[in-house]
């Protein structure tokens, strides 16, 4: 007899007292807390009343069909699909996915494999600002195309138009706009991209897996024009959503739309050759639970337009005064002009050194006061420019709940931190053994086994002897090694830092 439910429950708990904490709105990345109470309960139960239901065949479990139809018509409604167009090809339809990740993938795939039927010869192309969520990176990978990626502006994060469409071309199968991107909260030239994309003929999806939800609400709960980004825009051909964002689902649920029925069918896996069942699968998972579309339904059932709208204003309060706050503190910046309840802090290099704030350092602060923010490391960028190092922030309704202190922290975090210079790669490297530093800058991404990694990862500090794939406490050096270090290198010790993490004891 294994262990009373009683123990096993009381373990979880301890287990779970060692995690970020998911409400509260002190961990402002990964997590999005309503401020609800009421609406995760609604969540929960939804869940457990679909907890045995199979998602793959809704022609047996009838109610994954109502389900599906329902929040697919709601998102329809919602992203401008209803009035957009007026011949069959322009009919929206759509799918509901377990995650921004497999929407981004069925959009990739259904490119994909219009543009083979179309006749073209060859590998096909992804189109993509550099910004593009990194899902679309492992899309191209799987799926065998070309990414071919184009460079912002370094200050602002946002796309020039002509810098993609002059490199459209009868390769190209996919161009992906982001509605915000997440890395800087810009929205990209969508109008302008999905223009040229119709003029030749090339598919446009646009990422909206983190926007989609709450982005409609935007003009009137901040207050903003918002330029057009979802299906109202001519050449638009897919769009996702995520509702385990801005949406209040558990995770993973997401909806991905298609402009015309033809198209969105390409997206379908079809079998009949086994002896088993026939196989038909609009996703890429087959058995899938049914909880978390319920848990979203139920959301939507029980917020409507109107709820989504108030819950957007709290954001957008929220999202006003901490743009505010930060571009009050000597030494940071917001960078460009982010659309929607996302912030990317960089360092102000206008200011003299003694005052600047390294963003990174910042954060780390920010952490040690109890407030989680996300950094993210500096990229360099095809054309030679290189994109700051910077922190984000995603601001959830709760968020405006907790506003007085946060801001405090922002501002203390901040003195706290003046002067301290960036780390920088030729530090880390400095710091480190000299052999082991010239063998990482002359780095040719030969090959690393699990034990060469791990040694690595020891050499470099980045595991302790407990081996449990914690990151330091203090990240900054951290994200200066990942900007020191190559692309291949850092991803393999990543992979096996992770992987490390997750093996049995």
């Amino acid at each position: 007899m294994g262990a009373e439910a009683s123990e096993i429950l009381e373990r979880l708990r301890i287990l779970r007292r060692a995690d970020a904490p998911t409400h509260g709105g002190r961990v402002l990345s990964y997590v999005y807390d309503s401020g609800r109470a009421d609406l995760d309960e609604l969540a929960a139960a939804a869940a457990l009343a679909t907890q045995s239901v199979n998602g793959l065949d809704p022609t047996t479990f009838t109610s994954v069909a109502v389900l599906e139809r329902e929040v697919v018509g709601f998102a329809r409604t919602l992203l401008g699909g209803d009035n957009a167009g007026d011949d069959a090809d322009s009919d929206v339809v759509g799918s509901v996915t377990t995650g921004g990740t497999e929407s981004c993938f069925l959009a990739v795939k259904t490119a994909r494999d219009v543009w083979i039927a179309a006749g073209q010869i060859g590998r096909p192309r992804l189109l993509a600002p550099v910004t593009v969520h990194a899902a679309f990176q492992k899309a191209a990978h799987l799926f065998g195309l070309d990414l071919d990626l184009v460079a912002v502006d370094p200050a602002t994060g946002t796309l020039p138009a002509a810098a993609l469409t002059s490199r459209l071309g009868p390769d190209v199968a996919l161009v992906v706009v982001s509605a915000p991107s997440y890395p800087f909260a810009a929205l990209d030239p969508i109008v302008e991209v999905a223009a040229a994309c119709a003029a030749s003929g090339i598919a446009c999806h646009v990422d909206s897996c983190i926007g989609g939800w709450i982005l409609p609400f935007w003009p009137d709960a901040a207050g903003v024009d918002v330029p057009a980004w979802d299906l109202r825009v001519p050449g638009v051909t897919s769009i996702s959503a995520d509702l385990h964002k801005y949406g209040y689902a558990p995770k993973g649920v997401s909806v991905l739309l298609q402009r015309g029925r033809d198209r969105q069918r390409a997206q379908y896996f079809a079998t009949t050759r086994w002896p088993g069942y026939p196989v038909v699968n609009p996703t890429l998972l087959g058995s899938k639970s049914a909880g978390a579309l319920a848990a979203a339904w139920a959301i939507i059932q029980r917020l409507g337009t109107e709820g989504f709208a108030e819950l957007a204003g709290a954001c957008a309060r929220a999202t006003g005064r901490l743009r505010a706050t930060i571009a009050a503190i000597d030494g940071l910046r917001v960078v460009g002009d982010p659309v929607g309840p996302l912030i990317a802090v960089a360092m102000d290099e206008t200011v003299p050194a003694e005052r600047r704030v390294d963003p990174h350092h910042w954060a780390d602060q920010a952490r040690a006061h109890g407030w989680i923010l996300q950094q993210q490391p500096g990229l360099g960028q095809a054309d030679g420019s290189r994109l700051p190092p910077t922190t984000h922030l995603t601001i959830t309704p709760v968020t405006e709940e907790h506003l007085d202190e946060l801001c405090a922290v922002l501002q203390i975090a901040a003195d706290e931190v003046r002067g301290v210079p960036t780390v920088t790669a030729e530090q880390v490297l400095a710091a480190l053994p000299l052999e082991l530093a010239a063998g990482l800058a002359a780095f040719d991404a030969a090959p690393l086994d699990s034990a060469g990694a791990f040694a690595l990862l020891r050499q470099l500090g980045l595991i302790g002897e407990s081996d449990d794939g914690r990151l330091p406490d203090r990240m900054a050096p951290f994200l200066a090694l990942v900007e020191a270090l190559p692309h291949p290198l850092t991803e393999r010790l990543l992979t096996e830092l992770l992987a490390r993490s997750v093996e049995p004891r």
